[in-house]
């Protein structure tokens, strides 16, 4: 007498095949939709116009003959701004930008001491690559770059 198919060995191997394959695609899904990786703005229209503004403000920066480096330090980043024909050093707005981490990026007001030297303090350090704005309040001028954290030496931002 022949056995029943559900007892053989042949259908059972080959219905698990098909079934790895669903259940690793349902794997791979859940993982995609827990860490999507957001690389296109949904108002690029708006950036792109923003970009002429930028350019603008970044002129102005060159005008005044502005300067500024960063570089990391053990409680944060230090920024050295050299104010060019300012009256005095400002309070800069300092925007954080990841590539491709949005929920990571964060701006802060930071003011100088009498040199020239802005010191922002962290209590995690930030690591990889980070795109960083400098603005004053009243948003006249931009300097801007790309910093690899942590840096030792210090890390020109170009206009």
């Amino acid at each position: 007498m022949q056995t029943p198919w559900y007892k053989q060995f042949w259908p059972w191997f080959l219905l698990c095949l098909p079934m790895c394959a669903v259940i690793g695609s349902f794997v791979t899904l859940g993982i995609f939709t827990k860490n999507s990786v957001d690389l296109v703005s949904e108002n690029y229209y708006k950036e792109g116009k923003g970009i002429n503004v930028d350019l603008s403000k970044i002129h102005v920066a060159k005008a005044f003959k502005l300067e500024a480096s960063v570089k990391s330090t053990a409680t944060g980043v230090e920024f050295n701004f050299k104010k060019g024909n300012l009256d005095l050093y400002p309070a800069l707005n300092v925007s954080f930008t990841h590539r491709t981490l949005p929920d990571r990026d964060f701006v802060r007001t930071i003011t100088s001491d009498a040199k020239g030297h802005y010191r922002l303090n962290l209590t995690d350090p930030i690591q990889g690559p980070w795109f960083i704005k400098l603005e004053p309040y009243d948003k006249e001028w931009l300097i801007q770059g790309k910093v690899t954290f942590p840096s030792e030496s210090p890390t020109v931002l170009l206009n």
